[in-house]
């Protein structure tokens, strides 16, 4: 994780670079580059954009339903808690390089107001990661794993899906009262990635409105 955190500030700091000191980095204010090295930029945009998209697309609403439904409740969480943050750590770093290569192509003095909008879109999807990354899914597997714990005590946690958890937390306030923590904490995750998706989604708008078919 220490590498991942490094690779992410690393990347923050060069898109920033890029968006507000574009000569900088080689940029023209006026939008002007080299047609070999803009057709580069903007296939590192399109291949990180897909890439993060697709990837929450699939997680989301296709991946994650399905493993629910079909493993064991405590092996469907611990499968999640390896899979999540290399999930956040993979979007994340395909967000930052989207934002740098879209800034790149766009310096922000000489931006449009839609193109603006999108790197507002991009670096919100890219903060949410983070927030996801570094906060709130380091808080849910902390408290999966105690919610287990209690579960075990339970005798439940080897069934698919919620039923028996919900019946013996009728009768077990320490349960409930974990169940109560872990929907929230893990409720603010959910929120953070749908927001991310919302994000990129709203982006993704904006490169069909640029294709010619």
């Amino acid at each position: 994780m220490a590498w991942i955190t490094r690779f992410l500030t690393a990347v923050a700091f060069l898109a920033v670079g890029v968006i507000f000191s574009p000569e900088t980095f080689g940029s023209k204010s006026d939008g002007s580059n080299s047609p070999s090295l803009s057709t580069f930029i903007k296939l590192a945009h399109l291949l990180s954009f897909a890439t993060a998209f697709g990837a929450a697309l699939w997680v989301t609403f296709i991946g994650g339903i399905i493993m629910f439904k079909n493993l064991p409740r405590h092996q469907f969480g611990n499968l999640q808690s390896k899979m999540f943050p290399a999930y956040f750590s993979m979007v994340g770093v395909c967000c930052a390089i989207s934002v740098a290569a879209f800034g790149y192509m766009h310096p922000w003095k000489s931006a449009t107001s839609p193109e603006k909008y999108q790197l507002g879109f991009l670096v919100s999807a890219f903060a949410f990661n983070l927030s996801n990354l570094f906060v709130f899914t380091p808080m849910t597997i902390e408290m999966m794993k105690q919610r287990h714990k209690v579960e075990r005590e339970a005798n439940i946690g080897d069934e698919i899906g919620w039923t028996k958890n919900q019946e013996v937390a009728k009768s077990n306030p320490k349960l409930a009262a974990m169940n109560k923590k872990f929907g929230m904490i893990h409720g603010l995750s959910s929120l953070a990635n749908i927001m991310s998706f919302g994000s990129l989604a709203m982006h993704s708008w904006y490169l069909a409105g640029k294709l010619n078919l």
